[in-house]
């Protein structure tokens, strides 16, 4: 039998998605799974965006420009407009979802043997992409007692060598809902500036911040002209995961002109997830306005929740979805699909992330998780009491073992 490649074996699997397998065993076995585990929304897509690939009237299913249509493009230039940052369409690039657009990055920006600097707890596909391209990640790590906070920049400079060429951060975060500050932001580009390093956004969760917190992106940093890439997607913005369309964006025109090479390579972007993403540039404010309000009060039912539970230790997220909570369990991967395998609360479990698989640095996060807040409220409640639940159950059986 051939040999997988060793590239392969030591790809690391999805902490979001390896205890799949266990939910879909639970499922056949009859139990309802509230899945926590995944950034899916249950919020309604735009109708606009499905009216327009109903509305499709050609006859051909082409190739779209392997930049991405310009008429899409246009429009996300008055899409940015509209939050203060100014481009021109040429400084877009759209992409195959935003995963698409961190690995161009990533590849036009580093070579084998580089390295990219990035907080930690973070989006664990940063690591995927990282180990395609041969690149190291040096993490420097966030704390939950400080709310996963930009880590002091001596943390930074500690890290820095000869072969660093960029730092990547998730503003706000996922796993953590952290919304970096102006001042952080600020911090970040004094150091990439200071060391002549890029700087990687990835602001797919723009809009959802909370509690009158506002975004600021590095696009609008002066002195990052140069340095600044941004990766954008509509899946979260207008809960169309499956459009599978998302942009890199920089000023940078020698790393556009690279990044079009790799795109070329692949061809093309999805036509139908542009056409339904061209068309939620139209969708009226109320749409994301009302969307914002429901997760905000999501967010408000869970971390309560979790906050009354014994043992849990929740910091409040001030942007995206998501929270990484501390449980009260030495191995949170270990509780995770004991919750799908071997329990259930009146035919009913939970489905969470361990976030281990979030950290670049091997042992930490263990007793940790990242929960999505993407059920409705009642979902949520349902899920905390099955959880609350879970944890009691859990500690008796291994107190017992």
């Amino acid at each position: 039998m051939p040999n997988i490649s060793i590239k392969g074996q030591q790809m690391p699997a999805s902490p979001i998605r390896k205890l799949v397998p266990y939910s879909e065993k639970a499922k056949k076995a009859g139990k309802k799974v509230y899945h926590l585990n995944i950034g899916q929304p249950d919020i309604k897509t735009p109708v606009e965006m499905l009216n327009a690939v109903k509305s499709i009237d050609f006859e051909v299913l082409a190739y779209s420009p392997s930049a991405g249509i310009a008429s899409y493009r246009k429009k996300l230039v008055e899409y940015y407009a509209r939050h203060n940052i100014s481009l021109e369409y040429t400084d877009i690039q759209v992409t195959t979802g935003g995963s698409e657009a961190i690995l161009f990055g990533m590849l036009s920006c580093l070579d084998p043997g580089d390295e990219v600097i990035i907080p930690e707890p973070c989006y664990a596909n940063y690591n995927g992409f990282a180990h395609v391209g041969n690149i190291v990640v040096k993490p420097v790590t966030a704390s939950l007692e400080h709310n996963f906070a930009l880590p002091p920049i001596e943390d930074f400079e500690k890290v820095i060598t000869p072969k660093t060429k960029a730092i990547l951060i998730c503003n706000p975060s996922n796993p953590t809902g952290y919304l970096y500050s102006k001042a952080e932001l600020e911090t970040l580009r004094d150091i990439v500036i200071r060391h002549d390093l890029f700087l990687f956004s990835d602001e797919v969760y723009r809009e959802f911040v909370y509690g009158g917190q506002q975004h600021h992106s590095v696009l609008n940093l002066e002195g990052l002209e140069q340095h600044a890439i941004v990766v954008d997607s509509v899946s979260k913005r207008y809960s169309a995961c499956g459009a599978r369309i998302g942009a890199l964006i920089s000023r940078n025109t020698e790393l556009m002109t690279t990044v079009l090479k790799f795109a070329q390579a692949r061809l093309s972007p999805p036509t139908f997830g542009q056409i339904a993403a061209e068309a939620a540039i139209d969708v009226p404010d109320s749409y994301l306005e009302a969307v914002i309000k429901e997760y905000e009060q999501r967010r408000n039912v869970l971390v309560e929740g979790l906050q009354k539970i014994k043992g849990v230790i929740c910091p409040t997220p001030t942007g995206a979805f998501y929270t990484v909570v501390e449980l009260p369990v030495a191995d949170t991967e270990h509780f995770c699909q004991w919750m799908l395998e071997e329990f259930d609360h009146e035919g009913e479990t939970v489905m969470m992330a361990p976030a281990a698989g979030f950290y670049a640095t091997k042992g930490l996060g263990k007793n940790q998780v990242r929960i999505a807040y993407v059920l409705n409220q009642s979902d949520l409640q349902k899920a905390l009491f099955c959880l609350e639940k879970g944890l009691d159950a859990y500690t008796s059986v291994i107190h017992n073992s």
